[in-house]
């Protein structure tokens, strides 16, 4: 659920209370699919953005399904503040921040400095810096930007990378971690 700075309860919060306990979250493809045995019937994501000012905390797949409402709290959560446009964001990405921070064994919620990018954000970001992807998959909603307080870029970088699926891009002076759904791939320092 996404929050200012109260917290509702939702029907979805209350079965995320409940079932706490078996959680685990991995991605759904190919190479990540050892992660999914033995892993329990949920999966959750949680964040929070400096920007906005706002949380998200929800389940967002139960019992081999995705929860429609939660995916467009992700959708809306995840979307370019700039021009406050939103976009359908692949479920694969959702998958691969929810069974990083599965691994990283955190309480903590991820910092989300950039998910869905407009190509006018994507140009702007480009033109202050060289290592803005022209084709960036944020325009696709299938990649994000992300940082812990209580775990270092290379902890984040090496969750992500055994995942075994998609791009991870480690960005040491920046203090964060690029994730994203699409081929896999690494670089960074």
């Amino acid at each position: 659920m996404i929050s200012q700075t109260k917290s509702r309860m939702t029907r979805r919060g209350l079965l995320g209370a409940f079932a706490a306990t078996t959680l685990v979250a991995a991605p759904t493809y190919s190479k990540a699919a050892g992660f999914l045995r033995g892993a329990g019937d949920i999966r959750r994501v949680r964040m929070y953005s400096g920007r906005t000012g706002e949380a998200i905390d929800t389940i967002y797949w139960i019992e081999g399904k995705y929860i429609k409402d939660a995916l467009k709290e992700i959708n809306y959560f995840m979307r370019d503040w700039r021009e406050d446009a939103v976009i359908s964001i692949d479920t694969r990405t959702v998958d691969i921040v929810a069974a990083t921070h599965a691994l990283l064994d955190v309480s903590e919620p991820y910092m989300l400095l950039s998910g869905y990018r407009t190509p006018k954000t994507n140009a702007m970001l480009r033109s202050r810096s060289r290592k803005v992807a022209k084709h960036s998959l944020h325009m696709k909603g299938e990649a994000n930007d992300l940082r812990l307080k209580s775990r270092s870029v290379s902890q984040i970088y090496r969750a992500g990378l055994a995942c075994g699926a998609g791009g991870v891009g480690k960005y040491s002076r920046s203090n964060f971690v690029h994730m994203d759904c699409g081929q896999v791939r690494t670089w960074g320092s």
